[in-house]
């Protein structure tokens, strides 16, 4: 028998690095609430000096290096409700593993505009696409960001009856120049969130960012 300390090192090369935003694909709903993940992978891809225009796995991509790692950016053309679809393909084309190697970024009513939140699993908690990623997974154990779009209306609005959680029109309604001054601003902070998920790990970014988001 060989020496065991001859014995071949097992291959440790790690694949790229998937960051999916979620939203619905053409004119119509550029600007809307819902299209905050799609929002998100193009202040990123600006950022980074790249165009997210390859057709890849039912999803609009583009590539990048992002603290040393390749990193895919991804908006799937499969709208909203079928997401799983497009991030399925995108984990199985990059031998990804969901738990390591996937950031999805997607619009949370429940979170006021101008925040987000970082979790690394959790339930869909109601939101369409991402149901649909955690069934074409078949786990919840994948990272998310979760951007803020609920509407901060006064007590006395809420006492009269309107709903922070706004409802589907509001969602797939064109924002107020004024919400989407709030967006543009929370928009780079989550660039910057997550630079810092992929120089540090999760771990590190929740600390810093939902901290500052509470």
């Amino acid at each position: 028998m060989g020496d065991a300390s001859l014995s071949p090192v097992p291959n440790q090369r790690r694949g790229p690095f998937i960051v999916v935003g979620l939203g619905n694909p053409g004119p119509d709903y550029l600007w809307t609430p819902h299209n905050a993940g799609f929002m998100a992978i193009d202040r990123i891809a600006s950022q980074e000096s790249v165009v997210v225009a390859n057709r890849r796995c039912r999803a609009m991509t583009a590539s990048c290096r992002i603290a040393g790692r390749e990193v895919i950016l991804a908006k799937p053309e499969t709208y909203m409700n079928l997401s799983g679809a497009s991030v399925s393909a995108l984990v199985r084309e990059y031998e990804a593993d969901p738990q390591q190697d996937l950031l999805v970024i997607y619009d949370e009513l429940d979170l006021a505009l101008g925040t987000f939140k970082i979790r690394e699993r959790g339930s869909p908690a109601g939101h369409n696409g991402a149901r649909s990623i955690t069934a074409a997974l078949g786990s919840q154990e994948w990272l998310r960001l979760r951007i803020g779009v609920g509407q901060d209306l006064p007590p006395e609005a809420i006492a009269a009856g309107a709903s922070r959680r706004g409802g589907k029109d509001y969602l797939l309604s064109p924002m107020s120049k004024r919400d989407l001054t709030v967006m543009d601003e929370v928009l780079d902070r989550v660039a910057t969130a997550v630079r810092r998920i992929l120089h540090d790990g999760p771990g590190p970014a929740m600390n810093e960012f939902n901290r500052k988001e509470q």
